[in-house]
């Protein structure tokens, strides 16, 4: 058997993404929930109306004016606010992962249902209960969840209180809602990530009209590192078993030409938008290469001396990430051939076919990240999020025939494969989207991911239906195998 008797097959949602109930249970309003939908796969846009009345928009992760306010706007869709229901729909979801064959089982807690209003605004048991039973599910059918404490789901109430991560208070309030995760959850929950993507802050940085200047996306970003570190040193004190990781987008470029400022520039690029966090985090200490890019982009962290010591001891136990495609990386003027996905561009990519989203689908490229990342590290690595955005009908006989899904998924865990079996140490695989939910990028729900089909397009119309499509019987052969039946 290539893949080891425990290694853990399953699937990946967001709370953001999927659970809907936007201001149910208690739940404070997060950014998400302002975001229209996108009608043309560009970023979406969070609107937001002025003191004097006027209004503008940015996009995720940026902030809005001081005295500004987030708005709905009548007439429009909002997607996330009603997601696909998995707030309400969470026990026969879990039933339908239990009959694909789960054994484990990725979501986040939304911070936003624990503490919506900081600290200061007390626990909102209502939300610690609804996880709890939600992990108690998972365990009735011997899925082992690991949990996501943070993936863009902070309430907007530290935007007012704080101004956000920019704040060093952030570091307080996010180490105290993971310590009351951490021992509510202690007796369902023993591998845990503490921030989803974490170094998209890098990603985005320097997006053209962003109102966050860069320095304090790098102070933001330290910060949550941090309290990442933080939150290990805190679980292993709770229970030395307990594990924790770090999870990274994963971004993976080749360079255009072999000229070696494209290879220079491919690398500068790994180091920057990849390495500068999972070094940091995997390593205890910003790496080497952090005092060229602080000098380049004229930046001065704030810190304290106790950060140093933290982010030493609160090395994480394993590096989780994300791959879906590859890019292309040139120095050279007029490749304006311009393709990209999750919030990653880069240059065609003559060898690859494309996504109806024009993601590269690349499964060598996962190998060799595979091994990229083993080999950097040496410690156990889990790929949280892996899968194709598609458009999929649904036919009149009610079935809905994926094959290009079952081809994406078949062919990276070939690729995954192949790299356990050259000794890369990776411990699971949970396939991005596992149910149909909102797309992040955009918010539609015409981008799917899943093995089941949900009855619900972009304008929030339809009756929330669930539907196994072909890789839903595809994917449980798979898992059934251990991964060996791949036809």
């Amino acid at each position: 058997m290539s893949f080891p008797k425990n290694f853990l097959w399953g699937g990946s949602i967001s709370a953001a993404q999927a659970e809907g109930a936007w201001n149910e249970g208690g739940k404070s309003p997060i950014q998400v929930d302002y975001a229209l939908v996108s009608e043309d796969q560009s970023p979406r846009k969070i609107v937001y109306k002025k003191a004097d009345g006027t209004t503008g928009s940015c996009i995720q992760f940026d902030q809005i004016p001081a005295d500004a306010t987030y708005e709905l706007i009548n007439g429009k869709s909002y997607t996330n606010h009603a997601g696909i229901d998995f707030y309400h729909r969470y026990k026969e979801d879990i039933a339908l992962f239990a009959e694909m064959g789960f054994t484990t089982f990725n979501t986040t807690i939304s911070w936003a249902r624990i503490f919506p209003n900081g600290v200061k605004g007390g626990v909102n048991q209502e939300g610690v209960e609804f996880y709890r039973k939600m992990f108690e599910e998972c365990r009735k059918y011997n899925i082992d969840p690991i949990i996501t404490l943070s993936k863009y789901d902070e309430p907007v109430y530290f935007e007012k209180k704080f101004g956000g991560w920019s704040n060093r208070a952030m570091i307080d309030e996010f180490v105290a809602f993971a310590t009351l995760c951490l021992n509510e959850y202690k007796d369902l929950v023993n591998k845990w990530i503490t921030f989803n993507e974490i170094n998209i802050l890098m990603v985005v940085r320097n997006l053209p009209g962003a109102r966050v200047s860069a320095q304090e996306r790098f102070q933001q970003l330290h910060h949550q590192m941090v309290a990442s570190a933080k939150v290990v040193q805190l679980a292993h004190k709770l229970d030395p078993d307990i594990k924790v990781g770090c999870m990274v987008a994963g971004l993976c470029a080749y360079p255009l030409t072999p000229d070696p400022n494209d290879v220079l520039a491919t690398y500068t690029n790994f180091q920057n938008e990849f390495c500068y966090c999972a070094d940091t985090l995997m390593r205890g200490a910003y790496p080497s290469f952090a005092k060229r890019m602080w000098e380049q982009e004229n930046i001065t962290l704030k810190t304290e001396p106790q950060d140093a010591e933290d982010l030493r001891k609160g090395e994480a136990d394993f590096l989780a990430f994300s791959y879906y495609m590859s890019s292309v990386v040139t120095t050279h003027q007029g490749e304006n051939d311009m393709v990209g996905g999750n919030l990653v561009h880069g240059v065609r990519n003559p060898y690859l076919t494309y996504s109806d989203w024009g993601w590269a689908m690349d499964p060598i490229g996962f190998k060799y990240f595979l091994h990229l990342l083993y080999d950097r590290y040496q410690k156990p690595l889990f790929d949280v999020e892996n899968g194709l955005g598609a458009y999929d009908k649904l036919e009149a006989d009610g079935t809905v025939h994926d094959a290009y899904r079952i081809d994406y998924h078949r062919s990276h865990i070939k690729a995954m494969k192949e790299a356990v079996e050259e000794g890369v140490d990776l411990f699971g695989y949970t396939a991005w989207g596992c149910i149909d939910l909102v797309a992040f990028s955009t918010g539609e729900m015409s981008k799917r991911y899943g093995f089941i089909y949900v009855d619900i397009d972009d304008n929030g119309n339809g009756s929330m239906k669930r539907i196994r499509k072909d890789s839903f019987y595809w994917y449980q052969k798979v898992l059934k195998s251990n991964g060996e039946d791949l036809d």
